[in-house]
């Protein structure tokens, strides 16, 4: 389930979708030939990913990848389909480790003697540059390889300028050696940081020929870890999977891989131990921990009929579970496939800094021919005129143009993954930023859609609340009826064990409209509507019910009012919050619901929502949603069923709640895997923070190369140093963006308000 592995999808009517890795690239530039040679391809559209090396290619169906990777290669880079990822199975962090290691042995010595002319001993320069020729021939050999292909395609990347840079220094300092003084055996030379003329050619730039091999190597091992710690919550999503299942069939008890466990079939969950895959819970009873599936912190109590999620962990008893679902079609894949296809996206700002870096390298190219024409016009020596020429062409390298977006929405995505929030895409993000007003289902969104008791109030002089509810739950056990089936499920949570028995009753027959009626150990016992005249307390408890919303439940025993139960759905431990915590992000919260107005407007008085729509069809709800994009407004619709998936579709943004209907969870931007709504809040402020980072990262690219060249230019940035400021700039951006990984939600202070318990 790793990142590897990105499903294949259709993304329109005749179209398919393919991934494919692409090796070579180094920087914005080769991100957009890759895209430019795809699309050249009929009908073909391509967005290419920096941070993760890979292109995602929408095609005509039948088109062979072949002619995707034959198209790749032609532009001068190396293309493959993924194979399928394993739980467990780890990258290495960076590759370039090796190399970095023995270039550091190698060019440190040169660099010190160079640096400190104290240490240069009689013929020091010939020492260096056997030191330098291995770091500037096979430590830079990528850099070279990459160039010279680039160049057979007529494509210059960043790795033209490293090179070109490279072979310049070593180069001049050749020359100088053997053909210009240089190489007397007491020559010494001064450093500063500052280029200077010098007497002939006798100067050697053999600490730039190492200098920047070694910098753009140790620059690319901190990406290569920095951008590994950004895709942490994919490979925590891939170690989830369980690779053992003990399957359990006529009480025969085998242990097969995971990937042989088919639907229907009975699996068992020790203590410690990860559920296999989605299914339905059949014996046993235990608290699960969800906290690295849907981001849920509390244990959740499974138990016979209970579904549980593939991934969880078994924290209590041993569990018997039935499989309902196996492979792409469990939770923990659609989660996993969801932040794979949000890493694969492009925001806008970072569509325009590709299309900047498609030029970019060759307008580089010709200003360091223009500089040092210039320089050697203007009556200058040759090497201050070298020296600006080779700064220009390392300094301006665009690697942080084409991380700056990957890696910030890698590393909020996961982020988000972790926290319950599942983003399809930086577009998701952007619009989730802009929202200004977001249209609240209310059943199974900000209440939980089950119904409760949440009152019962018997008579003085009667039997006694106990008792009342043991006889109610006892004659409902005969019942299908919601209320009669939330009427049982209280009892036997509050009752001792055995209290409602099912075997008790007889005579059992249920009165639509009215309620249900029997005998239990002898007594005739009627739970139903609450009509005619009632004792005062009961009356008063009925008028209760009813001006909550509430629906009222009247217990009679041999014909007497004994009891009186108030049933209603209860809001989600954390809708106030959610709500309130909107409003100060400044969201407007608005209440759209199918339910009757009482309801509506009840919940809508607990959450502190003013703008309340009630008995919404799925029509007139998209028609809301329609009528207030046309007052100016940005809107979010949040649903879970059938009946807000038009109203999803037609918003600026949708939302599902991941215990909803497939069809909504299809139709929305973002799925709030958790719960709870009050992720919501949390996915607002992480979109509006994740923004806020790729700005600052673009800021910060485009503005070192507006600072840096012009250095460069005037000779005021040693090719060493200009080589450090364009390695430290990538490490930069992508550093920027793992602080998205220690994001966290609502401090303290959005939660000082205290949240009312309320039920409808």
């Amino acid at each position: 389930m790793g990142s590897a592995s990105a499903p294949r999808t259709a993304p329109a009517s005749g179209l398919d979708t393919t991934d494919l890795l692409v090796g070579g690239m180094t920087c914005a530039a080769c991100v957009r030939r890759v895209e430019k040679k795809l699309a050249a391809l009929d009908g073909v559209s391509a967005t290419v990913n920096l941070a993760t090396g890979t292109a995602r290619v929408s095609h005509p169906e039948g088109l062979a990848p072949g002619k995707l990777v034959a198209a790749v290669e032609k532009a001068g880079y190396t293309a493959r389909l993924p194979a399928p990822a394993t739980a467990g199975e780890e990258e290495p962090v960076s590759p370039l480790l090796p190399r970095l290691l023995i270039t550091a042995l190698l060019a440190v010595p040169v660099l010190v003697l160079s640096m400190v002319p104290a240490l240069q001993f009689r013929n020091w320069q010939w020492l260096c540059f056997m030191l330098a020729a291995p770091v500037a021939v096979w430590s830079a050999r990528p850099f070279h390889e990459r160039a010279w292909r680039g160049l057979r395609h007529g494509a210059a990347t960043m790795d033209t300028l490293v090179s070109l840079g490279v072979l310049a220094s070593f180069g001049w300092s050749a020359y100088a050696l053997f053909l210009g003084g240089a190489g007397d055996p007491d020559m010494r030379m001064a450093f500063t940081l500052l280029p200077t003329a010098s007497d002939g050619m006798a100067h050697v730039y053999l600490e730039a020929a190492v200098g920047v091999p070694l910098f753009v190597l140790v620059g690319r091992h901190l990406e290569a870890r920095a951008r590994h710690g950004t895709s942490a919550a994919l490979r925590a999503l891939a170690a989830l999977g369980v690779k053992e299942v003990t399957i359990r069939d006529g009480g025969v008890e085998r242990v097969v891989a995971a990937d042989r466990l088919r639907v229907g079939e009975v699996f068992l969950v020790r203590p410690g131990e990860r559920v296999a895959t989605d299914g339905e819970v059949v014996e046993g009873s235990s608290a699960l921990d969800l906290s690295l599936v849907t981001g849920e912190t509390r244990p959740v109590e499974a138990g016979p009929g209970s579904a549980v999620t593939g991934g969880a962990v078994n924290a209590g008893g041993i569990l018997l579970v039935r499989a309902s679902a196996i492979g792409a079609d469990t939770q923990l894949a659609r989660i996993t496939a969801l932040v794979t296809e949000a890493q694969a996206g492009k925001a806008r700002a970072q569509r325009l800094a590709d299309s900047v870096a498609g030029v970019f390298v060759p307008v580089v190219l010709a200003l360091a021919v223009t500089v040092l024409g210039f320089w050697l016009g203007a009556g200058a020596e040759p090497q201050p005129a070298f020296t600006a020429c080779v700064a220009v062409l390392v300094v301006a390298c665009p690697c942080a143009l084409g991380l700056a977006t990957p890696t910030a929405l890698m590393a909020a995505t996961g982020r988000g993954a972790q926290l319950g929030v599942l983003v399809k895409g930086p577009q998701a993000l952007e619009a989730l930023r802009r929202i200004d007003t977001v249209v609240l289902d209310k059943t199974g969104t900000l209440t939980t859609g089950h119904l409760i008791v949440t009152a019962l109030t018997a008579r003085p002089d009667g039997v006694g609340t106990a008792e009342a509810l043991r006889l109610a739950a006892t004659v409902e056990t005969g019942s299908e009826h919601p209320l009669g089936r939330a009427l049982v499920l209280h009892a036997e949570r509050t009752l001792p064990e055995g209290a409602v028995r099912a075997s008790a009753l007889s005579d059992f027959a249920a009165r639509p409209g009215t309620g249900v009626r029997g005998h239990v150990e002898g007594r005739l016992v009627e739970a139903g509507t609450a009509d005619g005249l009632l004792p005062p307390e009961l009356d008063a408890a009925r008028t209760a019910a009813l001006d909550a919303a509430q629906t009222p439940v009247l217990v009679r025993v041999d014909g007497r009012p004994e009891a009186l139960l108030a049933l209603g759905d209860v809001v989600r431990p954390g809708s106030y919050h959610a709500v309130d915590r909107l409003r100060r992000l400044g969201v407007r919260p608005v209440l759209a619901t199918g339910d009757e107005e009482k309801p509506a407007r009840a919940v809508a008085a607990a959450l502190g929502i003013t703008e309340t729509y009630a008995r919404c069809t799925p029509e007139r709800k998209a028609g809301l949603v329609r009528a207030l994009r046309d007052e100016g407004r940005r809107v979010a619709v949040v649903g879970d069923g059938v009946n807000d998936a038009a109203a999803l579709a037609g918003a600026d943004l949708g939302i599902a709640m991941g215990t909803g209907t497939d069809v909504a969870i299809g139709a929305a931007d973002v799925t709030l895997v958790r719960d709870d709504i009050e992720a919501l809040a949390d996915a607002v402020r992480l979109s509006r923070r994740t923004l806020a980072t790729i700005r600052g990262n673009l800021l910060w690219a485009f503005g070192y190369n507006v600072v840096t060249i012009p250095l460069a230019m005037v000779g005021l940035l040693d090719p060493m140093l200009a080589a450090a400021a364009m390695s430290l700039s990538s490490v930069l951006v992508v550093l920027g963006s793992l602080r998205l990984r220690r994001w966290q939600p609502a401090p303290a202070a959005a939660r000082r308000r205290p949240s009312p318990r309320a039920a409808f």
